[in-house]
This record gives structure tokens, C-alpha cells and sequence, in this order.
């Protein structure tokens, strides 16, 4: 038997009602339609991620949504559309999308993806990390999202690339079809894993790496990370 917290279904019942009620207004434009950013959400669920980091992920990926500067910024761009969709990575033989492609273009609906992902369970197995496979399942998704303006991809990890292709060799490929890789890193294990994602992992229009020192830290990074890529190149 499957024991649902009550947080989640409300949250995914909220989510569920905002998202319904903007596709119904905008089916007769869905062939237009048109974002500002197409962004992949990657989150670490490696062996090196326990289940309170993991918690600290999730709650502060979720939290980020919920910041009117966040709101302030989606509403800016040409469309004031963003899609957003999220998936889980561990090693080559587990990625799973947890968050189909959701457009967000006001501050209800972004509340109600910051809920959804706050209180999301970990879906997936344990294993190595293998950043390079976690891309390519990333870069694969842009072929169900909306035309986009942008296309990133925000990849979160504590460690360095230890099974599956190379990765460097994997960022070029994908930043050759015109999508940006940008990278969270946590230090708590790897003081310098900021600057190996800078050498063979990031790549593309405007990229960057924001390192957190721990996961405690991980929610005013990611908030600040997000906000820089949906405002985009320019915002230092």
C-alpha cells in the first residue's frame, strides 16, 4: 500500500486547478504558444545525498517560487511565460521526470509549483553519479517543451561525474544545439567542485556556476540562481 501526506495531495490539487484553468484559456493559442525560457530542474538523488539533504533540496527548490522577485522577473520577459520541468538523476540507469512541463505565467501558478516541488518525495533509486547521463535525460526533454526564447539546463550536485560517458563530452554536444548548462554545486564533500563544474560541465550562452558551502545553504543559492536565469544573460 502507497501512503500518500496529505501536504502533497493538497499541493498537487492546488497545482492540478491553477494549471487546468490556464490551459482551458489558452487552448485556442496552443499552437502559438510561446515562453520566455525553457528551464530543466535536475535534482541530485546520488548515493551521497541522504534523505535530509535531500529534504533541503526539494523545500528549498520549492520555496524559490515562491519570492515575488521570482514573480517579478517571469513577468518581465517578452511573454511573462517561463516552463519549468523537473526530474530526479542518480546513476546512467536512473532519471526520472517528476514534473512534466508546466507553464508558469503568473504568481498563483508559480506558488503552486513551489508547493508541488517542496513536498516531493524522492522517486528514484540511489546509485553513483553520473552527471553526464543526468544531461543528456535533461537536454532529451527540450523535445516536448514549448518554443523557447532560452534553453537551460540547472543542474544541482554535491559530486563529480563517476560513471557513464565523459561529461565534458556530453556539455558539448548539447551546447552545440544552442542550450545553456548552468550548475549549483554543493562543497560539503568536494571544496573545489565548483571549479570542475567550470572546467567539464557548464557550458553555454551566459553560464555559470553558484556554489552553496552545504545544503543548508542550498536554498538562498538556488533562489538566486533561478532569479538570475530567468531574468538572463545580463544580470550579474
Amino acid at each position: 500500500m502507497i501512503f500518500i501526506r496529505p501536504l502533497w495531495t493538497r499541493a498537487v490539487v492546488l497545482f492540478l486547478l491553477l494549471f487546468s484553468a490556464a490551459s482551458l484559456r489558452s487552448a485556442s493559442q496552443a499552437q502559438d504558444y510561446q515562453v520566455d525560457l525553457a528551464l530543466v530542474l535536475a535534482i541530485d538523488c546520488s548515493f551521497s545525498v541522504d534523505s535530509n539533504e535531500f529534504r533541503l533540496q526539494m523545500e528549498g527548490l520549492g520555496r524559490a517560487f515562491l519570492h515575488r522577485e521570482i514573480h517579478e522577473a517571469i513577468s518581465k520577459g517578452a511573454t511573462g511565460r517561463i516552463a519549468v520541468t523537473a526530474l530526479q538523476w542518480s546513476d546512467e540507469n536512473n532519471q526520472m521526470v517528476i514534473l512534466p512541463w508546466t507553464i508558469i505565467a503568473n504568481p498563483d501558478q508559480s506558488e503552486a509549483l513551489g508547493q508541488v516541488l517542496a513536498s516531493m518525495p524522492r522517486r528514484l533509486a540511489e546509485g553513483g553519479t553520473s552527471i553526464s547521463t543526468a544531461l543528456q535525460f535533461s537536454a532529451a526533454q527540450f523535445d516536448f517543451a514549448p518554443s523557447a526564447e532560452r534553453k537551460v539546463i540547472d543542474i544541482s550536485s554535491d559530486g563529480r561525474n563517476n560513471i557513464g560517458p565523459p561529461v565534458n563530452l556530453v556539455r558539448d554536444r548539447i551546447v552545440a544545439r544552442g542550450i545553456t548548462i548552468n550548475a549549483l554545486t554543493i562543497l560539503n564533500e568536494w571544496p573545489t567542485l565548483d571549479q570542475y563544474f567550470e572546467r567539464n560541465v557548464v557550458g553555454g550562452q551566459a553560464h555559470f556556476v553558484l556554489p552553496a558551502n552545504d545544503y543548508v545553504a542550498y536554498a538562498e543559492a538556488i533562489y538566486r540562481k533561478l532569479l538570475r536565469e530567468i531574468v538572463g544573460p545580463g544580470i550579474s
